[in-house]
């Protein structure tokens, strides 16, 4: 007897242990998100896949999939919370699109995009964050830190070797190089680890690939994020 749940009206189905978020991508249903990646343990801090079950708000990446659930997500009312945090996350930062070698390939600019944010609306913080250029191949820019700890988890998780971490808490949480110095120049962390290719914005930049892919044929200037869905949460670049 196969289970499914319904959401935005539409039957999804789904197997035991699996989340709406991993429900609804496996079938390419789009719920917008940029904390959430399929090879890491969802933990929700972004609060942009939140749905509602029951007329409650609950993330859509940790909460359980049940038979005979009604989620609804593509509101009115949930796109306008998703882009109000959008807007948060942009004041927070510094985020100059125009300049960024990662506009176009951008998971929060195209979220933005998707969910038809046209300005920050909130004033923005213009934080004081230095660059890391120490290391021989690659470029740290906290200006673009969205605070998504992709990063952290894929140093910790997948490459064993724990070069990054959040430190501080609420307002002050930011991210930091785990080396005495501070310094990524001070760190094992090399091209092939998948810390140094997880960044959803443009935080960890390799040195020599800069602009090589011309602005108009990037992946998000084709079709939008919402296009992308894959049940692996990867987009391909057709």
């Amino acid at each position: 007897m196969s289970a499914n749940f319904t959401l935005d009206g539409k039957s999804i189905p789904f197997s035991d242990g699996q989340t709406i978020m991993q429900a609804a991508q496996a079938v390419g249903v789009y719920i917008p998100h940029l904390c959430y990646h399929p090879e890491f343990k969802p933990h929700g801090s972004c609060k942009l896949c939140t749905v509602k079950v029951g007329g409650r708000q609950t993330a859509s990446c940790t909460t359980l999939a049940q038979d005979g659930m009604e989620v609804e997500s593509d509101t009115k009312a949930l796109n306008d919370e998703r882009r109000m945090l959008t807007q948060m996350l942009f004041v927070e930062g510094n985020h100059f699109c125009p300049s960024c070698e990662k506009s176009g390939d951008c998971t929060l600019q195209a979220t933005a995009y998707q969910l038809g944010m046209m300005s920050t609306h909130f004033v923005p913080f213009f934080p004081s964050r230095p660059l890391d250029a120490s290391h021989p191949d690659l470029l740290l820019d906290f200006n673009r830190c969205i605070l998504c700890s992709l990063c952290v988890r894929a140093s910790r998780d997948v490459d064993k070797k724990n070069v990054f971490a959040l430190s501080g808490r609420g307002m002050n949480t930011h991210l930091i190089v785990n080396a005495k110095s501070g310094r990524l120049a001070d760190t094992d962390l090399t091209l092939e680890d998948k810390a140094a290719r997880i960044c959803p914005v443009g935080v960890i930049l390799r040195k020599d690939k800069g602009f090589a892919v011309p602005i108009g044929k990037r992946t998000y200037d084709l079709k939008p994020i919402s296009a992308y869905v894959k049940a692996d949460g990867t987009a391909a670049k057709d």
